[in-house]
């Protein structure tokens, strides 16, 4: 009866603000920035404008903008998005324990929600030190798709006067890869693109795989671009390295067992059509699977470079743990 009332009279959203607007605003005026990110600074805003006079009446306002959002976003970056809500609501959880009163709850959460989502945008420069340790000068670095912190430890290495170059696979159908090449060489960084079906011939002349993660699960698995699972398998094949980087805010509480578990968010991504060998799309005996993402089990994965450290597959554990306890 209590929750009823709660949802009845405090989930009044101020007219002014929508969750979904502002979140898509943050997402277009700053490319850089991470959806997981911005998905708690437009919670943030939500506890600000909420109307609700108990604590209850507050939670359940942030269940509807956190299901708005993650109904809105949906793409492979909805695993992180859902672990960077979820770390949020479990943060107002924690802050309604050590103060029952709404207003001083309310600002407790902010002071403390803002200095969360400032320490997430520093995350990937703690990544990039601890990553740019394992570049050696004259070293080959095989990459896929497109990372913001593959690309910001990168480019850290380079700064610091490494001396090496970076292998990318195209990344088709969408053409990630060729967004990861043009962005290393604005920052004077030799690239050299490959084609997705030359990974295995290309893995022999790198020294390891570094890639980025949409999702680290509970296994110390990861969900990412569709084609890191085929990587890491050609990797551990011929003995390379498999490096993961990624923030601790995509810690998510999953674990999937086989690629037919992955979230039912997954995207299928359209395929270019062939001018040569065109197909009707209404051809009865013809369909495309083409997914967005994969499943790589820890098996395949050597070291992940994490805000929290450099940890291995089975650490991932212990600290989901930490994080949401």
């Amino acid at each position: 009866r209590e929750y009823k009332k709660a949802k009845m009279d405090d989930t009044k959203e101020d007219e002014g603000y929508d969750v979904v607007e502002h979140f898509r605003r943050l997402i277009e005026s700053e490319p850089t920035l991470e959806k997981a990110v911005a998905a708690i600074q437009s919670l943030l805003l939500v506890v600000k404008h909420s109307k609700a006079s108990t604590i209850m009446g507050l939670q359940v306002d942030l269940k509807a903008a956190t299901d708005r959002l993650i109904t809105f976003d949906e793409n492979p970056s909805s695993v992180s998005l859902k672990a960077g809500c979820e770390l949020f609501n479990i943060h107002v959880n924690r802050t309604s324990l050590d103060f029952p009163d709404i207003h001083e709850c309310i600002s407790k959460i902010v002071a403390r929600g803002d200095d969360f989502a400032q320490m997430s945008m520093k995350s990937r420069m703690k990544i990039a030190k601890f990553g740019a340790q394992f570049i050696v000068n004259g070293c080959v670095v095989f990459t896929h798709g497109y990372s913001r912190v593959v690309c910001g430890l990168l480019t850290f290495a380079a700064k610091i006067g490494k001396q090496f170059s970076v292998v990318v696979c195209e990344g088709r159908p969408n053409g990630t890869g060729y967004k990861t090449a043009k962005f290393l060489i604005s920052k004077s960084i030799p690239v050299k693109l490959v084609a997705d079906v030359g990974v295995s011939v290309a893995m022999e002349k790198v020294d390891f795989v570094l890639v980025g993660a949409n999702g680290v699960v509970e296994s110390g698995g990861i969900i990412s671009q569709i084609g890191t699972y085929q990587m890491a398998i050609i990797a551990k094949a011929l003995k390379k390295p498999f490096y993961v980087a990624s923030e601790s805010y995509k810690f998510a509480r999953l674990y999937p067992l086989s690629q037919n578990d992955l979230p039912e968010t997954k995207r299928q991504l359209p395929l270019p059509p062939s001018a040569e060998h065109h197909i009707p799309d209404d051809e009865p005996l013809f369909t495309v699977s083409n997914p967005s993402s994969d499943y790589t089990p820890p098996s395949f994965i050597s070291l992940l470079f994490t805000d929290l450290g450099v940890l291995t597959p089975s650490a991932v554990s212990d600290e989901l743990i930490q994080l949401y306890s």
